[in-house]
């Protein structure tokens, strides 16, 4: 062992250098000049090669799926597509392939590292698989087992080839039996019925040229391939159920789950997708829950106290769309949603209002405007109806606050057209 020594003082880090210089403060300015580089070069990566930097970021974070959610909607706003797993496309890490990132075949559950390297090597030496049957008579059973090869499919690994997923999952057990016959056949030397009687001097050829199929069934219906994606890779990849009202939801509840942080004591509005719930029963004997919901980005956990579970407690269910309203706590360093209110994002109602440039810039007019608005809106209680506001020719959308939301759309919209303002009531999911 060598001795160490601390060379840091008590009182400042200045020090003599010769000639009547000083270096001052040593410790902190040179660590603060190499944390300025690298987030120089970070920031110069991310400006310059924002695909390879993602990529390299969802990998360095594949075992952290909160993360890779967060990296995986930071891409969609990027414009950078994450695709699914692809057997013949997927290498072990995150990949760049263009202007697009291919999901790592190392992220699937139920897929051992060993078992990627095997898929990986087979690719290499034998080219691209064909077909499941390809892939099993090329791959050792004990590199590549039943349980892997149905996370490969279910993942939507091999939907290239076939994207009935469904019936892979039902030509499995087949091919299985069937490539480990082949092998053990080719091991021992044997060759094919047809090579015995000459009909063939390959010896794949034969018995073998009949790819095995089980029971034809049709695909699983789209939500139940997205369940088991999410139970495998730990969230949505080829879709997400709350995808259709991006757009609006990005306007009318402007919240990420992932900054949830952010927004500490504040009420909030999002919009979310209930994953899980867990009724608790009070010392008083009154029933509350405790949910996980998320959204494109992220996850939260919200109460529901006794008074409003309720309230709501009979349209709360497991994947369940919602638009939802609460107050963000902070508890044991992390952040929970206290739940005021919620509604189905199928019976959510907004008015929209088409404003002039003109009209826009006119006092008067949007005098009169809010007017109408706060003779819809209640004061003790919050409205739970979206205000937005398209301006100009270009009709660039505006979000009126949330005191501004209105108890009424058809009473709103009547009043408004009274007044000659352009408005029409719109739903959130078209």
């Amino acid at each position: 062992m060598q001795t160490v020594y601390d060379i840091g003082v008590k009182k400042d880090h200045n020090f003599i250098l010769g000639n009547g210089l000083v270096a001052s403060n040593c410790f902190n300015k040179s660590h603060s000049v190499a944390y300025g580089y690298v987030t120089y070069q970070t920031a110069y990566l991310k400006a310059n090669y924002p695909v390879e930097y993602m990529a390299a970021l969802l990998s360095s974070s594949s075992g952290d799926q909160d993360k890779v959610q967060k990296y995986i909607a930071s891409c969609s706003n990027m414009g950078i597509d994450v695709l699914p797993p692809d057997i013949n496309e997927s290498g072990l890490d995150f990949t760049p392939r263009g202007t697009k990132i291919m999901f790592g075949l190392a992220a699937i559950k139920n897929l051992g590292e060993g078992a990627v390297y095997s898929v990986l090597e087979a690719r290499k030496t034998g080219g691209s698989f064909s077909s499941l049957a390809d892939l099993c008579s090329r791959l050792d059973a004990k590199a590549l087992n039943k349980k892997g090869l149905e996370a490969l499919i279910q993942t939507g690994a091999f939907d290239r080839l076939n994207n009935n997923r469904h019936q892979l999952i039902s030509d499995l057990e087949p091919t299985l039996e069937w490539a480990s016959r082949k092998a053990k056949d080719q091991a021992s030397g044997q060759g094919s019925l047809f090579d015995m009687l000459g009909g063939a001097s390959d010896p794949d050829v034969g018995l073998f040229d009949q790819l095995p199929s089980g029971a034809k069934v049709d695909d699983y219906p789209p939500q139940e391939k997205l369940q088991m994606e999410k139970d495998l890779l730990g969230f949505y990849i080829s879709d997400h159920p709350l995808k259709i009202v991006k757009s609006s939801s990005a306007i009318i509840a402007p919240i990420n789950l992932s900054d949830i942080d952010d927004y500490n004591t504040k009420t909030i509005t999002a919009i979310i997708l209930v994953t899980d719930i867990k009724e608790i029963v009070t010392k008083k004997g009154d029933r509350m829950a405790v949910i996980q919901i998320e959204d494109l980005t992220g996850r939260a956990e919200v109460v529901i106290f006794p008074k409003t579970y309720e309230k709501v407690r009979l349209n709360l269910q497991k994947d369940a769309r919602l638009m939802i309203w609460g107050k963000v706590d902070r508890k044991d360093e992390q952040s929970q949603i206290i739940l005021d209110d919620m509604q189905s994002i199928d019976s959510v109602r907004m008015v929209k209002i088409h404003l002039s440039y003109a009209e826009a810039q006119e006092s008067q007019r949007l005098y009169a405007l809010r007017e109408i608005l706060k003779a819809n809106t209640d004061p003790e209680v919050s409205g739970k109806i979206p205000v937005i506001a398209s301006i100009g020719e270009a009709s660039q959308i505006v979000r009126f606050g949330n005191q501004f939301w209105v108890k009424d759309e058809v009473l709103t919209v009547e009043a408004l057209i009274k007044e000659n303002f352009q408005a029409i009531t719109d739903g959130l999911v078209k």
